[in-house]
C-alpha cells in the first residue's frame, strides 16, 4: 500500500460537528463498500502486527483494518499522546497496535487495562453478558510472549479499570486514542470518563462493541453519555463508533 492515504471522499466542509467527515467516510466506505480490505491487507506492517496477534483476539478484521488505518494515517496529524486499550482479553489488539506503534511512532506506548480474569460484575438489566466471561486467559503466557517478543511498548495493567486507570493515567498524562473495547455498561461508561481528561485534542475514542448485537449495555453507554450529556457526532458507524475528542471545525485534521 502506498504512503499516501487509499481513499479521499470530497465533502464541504471536512470538519463537520466535531468530526472529520472526509476521514470518516474514506475508512468506513472504503471497508463496507470498496475494496480498501484488499489494500490493508497488502501492506507489510499489517500482515506482520497481525500475525503477531493471530489467536490472541476477537476483534474483527474489519474492527482492526480501521484502528491500523487510523493509526497509520491519522496520528501523526493530532498532538502527541499514547494509546490506552480498555478490555483486553489476551491481548491481541493491544500486540497488533504495539507493533504498529513501535514502527510509526517510537516514544508512544500502549497501555492493556484488563482484569484478564474475565469479566467484572455486569447489570442484568441491560449487559448480556455475566462476571467471569472470557476467563481463559493465561496472564504469566501472555506477559513471557510480550517480553519475548520484546513489545518494550507494551504495558500490560492488570486488575479493575477502576482500580488501575486513575493511577496509571496520571503517570500516561497524554492519549490520542483510547480503543473501549467493552462489552457491558458500566466498563464503557467508566472508560470513557476517566480517559476523557488525558485526551489530546482531536484524539480518537473508539467503541469496538457498542454497535454489536449483544453489547446493548455499551450501545446504552454511547446514547446517555456521549450524544446525550456530551452531545459528541460520531466520525464512523463503521466498522465501529469513532469519536473525536474537542474537534471544532477551525482544525484542519
Amino acid at each position: 500500500m502506498e504512503t499516501a492515504y487509499p481513499y479521499k471522499i470530497k465533502t464541504n466542509p471536512a470538519i463537520r460537528r466535531g468530526r472529520n467527515i472526509s476521514h470518516g467516510y474514506a475508512r468506513g466506505w472504503g471497508l463496507q463498500f470498496s475494496d480498501l480490505r484488499d489494500r490493508v491487507r497488502e501492506d507489510p506492517l499489517y500482515q506482520e502486527a497481525s500475525e503477531a496477534a493471530k489467536g490472541r483476539s476477537i476483534v474483527s478484521e474489519d474492527n482492526r483494518m480501521n484502528i491500523f488505518l487510523i493509526m497509520r494515517y491519522h496520528l501523526i496529524e493530532i498532538p502527541f499522546g499514547h494509546i490506552v486499550e480498555f478490555g483486553s482479553y489476551k491481548g491481541g489488539q493491544a500486540i497488533f497496535m504495539s507493533y504498529v506503534a513501535r514502527e510509526l511512532f517510537p516514544g508512544v506506548k500502549v497501555y492493556a487495562l484488563d482484569t484478564f480474569k474475565g469479566m467484572p460484575t455486569t447489570d442484568s438489566n441491560i449487559d448480556i453478558h455475566r462476571a467471569g466471561n472470557f476467563d481463559d486467559v493465561d496472564f504469566d503466557e501472555l506477559r513471557m510472549f510480550c517480553r519475548e517478543r520484546e513489545l518494550d511498548n507494551l504495558e500490560l495493567i492488570q486488575g479493575l479499570f477502576e482500580d488501575t486507570a486513575p493511577k496509571v493515567l496520571p503517570d500516561v498524562k497524554s492519549v490520542c486514542l483510547a480503543h473501549i473495547d467493552c462489552d457491558i455498561k458500566s466498563a464503557c461508561t467508566f472508560s470513557y470518563d476517566v480517559v476523557k481528561p488525558y485526551m489530546t485534542i482531536g484524539g480518537y475514542y473508539i467503541f469496538d462493541d457498542a454497535n454489536v448485537s449483544s453489547c446493548l449495555g455499551a450501545t446504552e453507554a454511547v446514547e446517555e453519555i456521549l450524544y446525550q450529556r456530551d452531545h459528541l457526532f460520531c466520525e464512523q458507524v463503521f466498522p465501529h463508533f469513532v469519536f473525536r475528542h474537542k474537534l471544532d471545525d477551525r482544525q484542519g485534521y
